[in-house]
């Protein structure tokens, strides 16, 4: 999400986040004292991670698609209302988007995950909890935040790593940039905030596109947090518009 929300939308996925950790614990637990031998074992089948390449560690704004593309990024899910409506608007529209995905989202529907890797569209760790105050936490914390959300979002997705990082909020560090960069995730900003979480109207949401695209090629929209009717609405004019334009639609810079 773009600006800094009120805690209602955090609060819901913090406490999300707190309860499948709970929940972990205690399978991990139970399963010792079941079988206490059986916990000691080394896992001997586990898969070799990927190699994970470096990437620049600066915000990116840019689009592969040169100076005529269009980034669109859909923040905060996968949400099993929303997301499956914006992922069909974006086939109609022949569209590739990024996906910023809540870590515990991502665990709670891999389906959906997996669903937005097989349309062709790419991932981005949006941290396990959507805490947009995480640039005033330690640098531990935001470790766990940006790594736990890594490994969520690639296992939901059956292996595919995400490609971006974007802070919650816009809420970066120079160490939070720095450690996604080492993992293979290239900071990502935006240039364009439709404030679609705050359902302005549609017809406001598809002006700010109109008259903002000229500030760099990164349109955020978001496909959790409420209702986003006033999204898909705005979505359906403004990606034709954009076309009609000579815009073309790639991804983020890497």
């Amino acid at each position: 999400m773009a600006g800094r929300r009120g805690r209602g939308w955090h609060g819901r996925l913090l406490a999300a986040a707190l309860g499948v950790t709970a929940v972990a614990a205690a399978t991990s637990m139970w399963s010792a004292q079941a079988n206490p031998a059986a916990a000691r074992q080394p896992v001997s089948d586990a898969k070799p991670e990927q190699t994970v390449t470096k990437v620049a560690a600066d915000i990116a704004h840019a689009s592969d698609r040169g100076p005529q593309g269009v980034n669109i990024t859909i923040d905060d899910g996968p949400d099993p209302v929303w997301t499956p409506q914006v992922l069909d608007l974006l086939k109609d529209s022949g569209v590739k988007a990024t996906f910023c995905m809540v870590g515990t989202q991502a665990e709670a529907y891999p389906d959906l995950v997996k669903k937005v890797v097989a349309g062709g569209h790419k991932l981005c760790n949006h941290s396990v909890s959507h805490d947009t105050a995480m640039d005033t936490k330690s640098e531990e914390y935001q470790s766990k935040e940006i790594l736990d959300a890594e490994r969520m979002i690639t296992k939901a997705s059956g292996g595919v790593r995400p490609e971006y990082y974007r802070a919650p909020g816009g809420a970066f560090t120079p160490y939070s940039r720095q450690l996604a960069a080492s993992r293979g995730m290239r900071p990502l900003g935006w240039n364009v905030d439709t404030k679609d979480f705050e359902r302005p109207g549609v017809d406001t949401m598809v002006t700010t596109v109109k008259t903002e695209i000229s500030d760099g090629p990164t349109v955020l929209f978001h496909d959790a947090g409420g209702d986003r009717s006033q999204t898909l609405a705005a979505l359906g004019e403004v990606l034709p518009w954009l076309r009609e334009q000579g815009y073309s639609f790639g991804f983020p810079v890497r």
